[in-house]
C-alpha cells in the first residue's frame, strides 16, 4: 500500500446535463462551470462522453487524437494548474474507442473503456480496451475506470497500486441504486476513495439521468452526495485517513491471490 508522504487532494465534480452530439455546446457549458469555481482544486472531474452524450453514432462523433476537445482541456488544465477528467469518443486507425482523458499542465495520459455495455450495442461501435491504467497526479495513483467498468470488481481490484477510483458515467436513472451502491462497495472492498461522477437530464434515447455523483471515503463513507443536482461541488479527499485506516485494517493481507487475463 501507499507509503509516500501523500497530501489531501481537491476533486471538483461537474454534473451536467449533456447536448446530444453537439461538442461545441458541452464544451461553452462546462467551461462556465469551471470559470465559476469558487476557489482552486486539484482535479476537475467530467461525465462519460461529455461531448455527444452516450451516442452510438461513433465514427461521426469520434475525434482523432489532440483534437479540439483534448486541445481545449490542455488549455483548461493549464489556466486552472489542475488536472481534468472525463471520456469523448476518439478514432485511431479507423477504430473508434470510449477514451477517458486525463489532461494535466503538461501531459495527456488515457483509459480506453475494458467494457462494452452491449445492451446499447456499444461493442459494435466501439473498440475494446485492452488494459487498466493508473495515473500519478499530485501524490495519489488514480485508477481511470468507465461507467460499466463499474460492475466488474475484479478489474478494479486494488493490488496495493493505487489511491483512488475514479469513475466516469452515462448511467440511467432506472439503475441508479446499482451506481449507487456499488460506488459505496469498491472503496470498502478496495480500501479506496472513489469519486463517481454521472450526468443528468435526458438524452436523444429517451434515457433519463438523475446523477447521484458521490466523493467516497476509503471507509465506504459518503462525503458527498450530488443527489439530481445541475452544479459543481468541490470535496477534499484526506490522504492521512486513508492511510491510517488501512494501517489499522490490513485486509489487504488475507486477500485472495490471482490475475486478470
Amino acid at each position: 500500500m501507499q507509503t509516500l508522504d501523500m497530501k489531501n487532494l481537491s476533486v471538483t465534480i461537474i454534473q451536467c446535463e449533456l447536448a446530444w452530439e453537439s461538442p461545441e455546446d458541452n464544451r461553452l457549458q462546462i467551461q462556465k462551470h469551471i470559470e465559476a469555481l469558487p476557489q482552486t482544486t486539484d482535479l476537475i472531474v467530467l461525465p462519460e462522453m461529455f461531448t455527444t452524450g452516450f451516442s452510438m453514432n461513433a465514427i461521426r462523433n469520434a475525434e482523432h487524437p489532440g483534437g479540439a476537445t483534448e486541445q481545449w482541456l490542455q488549455s483548461l488544465s493549464q489556466t486552472y494548474n489542475c488536472a481534468i477528467a472525463g471520456s469523448i469518443a476518439v478514432q485511431v486507425d479507423g477504430d473508434v474507442f470510449n477514451r477517458m482523458l486525463f489532461v494535466t499542465p503538461d501531459a495527456v495520459e488515457f483509459y480506453d473503456k475494458r467494457h462494452l455495455f452491449r445492451m446499447a450495442g456499444e461493442n459494435k461501435y466501439y473498440k475494446l480496451g485492452q488494459k487498466r491504467v493508473i495515473v500519478n497526479w499530485r501524490g495519489w495513483r488514480i485508477n481511470l475506470q468507465v461507467c460499466y467498468d463499474l460492475r466488474f470488481p475484479v478489474f478494479s481490484r486494488n493490488c496495493g497500486d493505487y489511491d483512488l477510483l475514479l469513475y466516469v458515467a452515462n448511467w440511467p436513472a432506472v439503475r441508479s441504486v446499482h451506481w449507487r451502491q456499488l460506488l459505496i462497495a469498491r472503496a470498502i472492498e478496495n480500501q479506496s476513495c472513489v469519486v463517481g461522477v454521472n450526468r443528468v437530464g435526458s438524452d436523444a434515447n429517451g434515457l433519463e439521468y438523475s446523477g447521484d455523483s458521490l466523493a467516497i471515503a476509503g471507509t465506504g463513507d459518503v462525503l458527498h452526495d450530488m443527489k439530481s443536482q445541475r452544479e459543481s461541488a468541490q470535496v477534499v479527499l484526506n490522504a492521512q485517513e486513508l492511510l491510517l485506516y488501512r494501517e489499522k485494517f490490513p485486509f489487504h493481507l488475507d486477500a485472495d491471490s490471482f490475475q486478470v487475463n
